[in-house]
């Protein structure tokens, strides 16, 4: 009697109190899931007013490009294969994250130019723009990294700033014959490009089989314009990679608050089941007491 008392009083609290756990525990993940739906549908408009801020300084940026590689594509320079024995890459990210696969595609470009210009016995070294790159590359490639450059991102990115990076790699005192600047070219909102710009020494400009066809430049002249190039190519490259990952992190954050949306709607319905199933529950345990009465 005792036990049959036992079973009939105690066995239905105890799943009452496993079902109520589960429903609270629903509740909080619910809760939580709300709360980072409202974080990332903020990013998303700080990222859409701050793409559109980008894109706009982005059109005369590449003015500033296009006019300091046109020399290059007129000339023709490349420089020899036997004597371009060093190689300089530039890779241009950013120190924050949360906007997709762009700089991990940068990086992975790199990776691949390392790997093809070390196979054919050439010294190749890297300098990182923005911490993620850095994060990247130095556990696997850390020998080729010559200078890091942080605090990128964090503001929009001006001719200042290209100007500091071209006057570190000026000062380091390494002299290389061919570079190439990899950044994330925006072509749409939606879509970006990995891409790359060629840098050259001032030994190779100078004596690149075409450039007689100009007047003789002073070398001085020369230097001067190979300084002003290499900071407008940094410049356009850290317009274009910050107007690509504004859009990214755009399409990042309305990507996750969609995927939020689809995670309340079902922890919705599984908390609605659950309810009912415990509502249920104790109207068949109440009429069931009281038909044992």
């Amino acid at each position: 009697m005792f036990a049959r008392t036992s079973a009939l009083v105690f066995a239905p609290q105890c799943g009452q109190v496993r079902n109520m756990a589960t429903l609270k525990d629903i509740t909080i993940r619910l809760k939580s899931i709300k709360n980072i739906q409202k974080i990332t549908k903020s990013m998303k408009m700080v990222a859409a007013a701050k793409y559109a801020r980008a894109e706009r300084q982005l059109k005369p940026a590449r003015v500033y490009g296009s006019g300091a590689l046109s020399l290059y594509e007129k000339a023709d320079i490349k420089a020899p294969e036997d004597k371009a024995a060093k190689h300089l890459i530039i890779g241009v990210t950013s120190d924050r994250g949360l906007c997709g696969a762009i700089h991990s595609g940068v990086a992975k470009t790199i990776k691949s130019e390392i790997a093809n210009l070390t196979s054919e016995g050439k010294e190749v070294m890297v300098i990182n723009v923005g911490d993620k790159l850095r994060g990247l590359l130095h556990r696997t490639h850390g020998k080729h990294i010559m200078l890091n450059c942080k605090e990128v991102g964090r503001k929009p990115p001006n001719f200042g700033d290209a100007s500091i990076i071209a006057t570190e790699l000026l000062n380091s005192g390494y002299e290389f014959d061919q570079g190439s600047v990899i950044y994330n070219r925006f072509r749409s909102v939606i879509s970006y490009k990995t891409d790359k710009k060629p840098v050259f020494s001032n030994d190779v400009v100078a004596n690149a089989e075409n450039m007689g066809m100009y007047d003789d430049i002073d070398a001085d002249v020369l230097r001067n314009y190979q300084e002003f190039a290499l900071v407008n190519i940094i410049y356009l490259a850290l317009k274009e990679s910050s107007t690509s990952e504004q859009s990214a992190r755009m399409t990042a954050m309305d990507s996750a608050s969609k995927n939020a949306s689809e995670m309340i709607d079902k922890l919705t319905l599984t908390f609605n089941r659950t309810r009912q199933a415990v509502i249920t529950k104790e109207l068949i345990e109440i009429i069931s007491g009281a038909a044992a009465l």
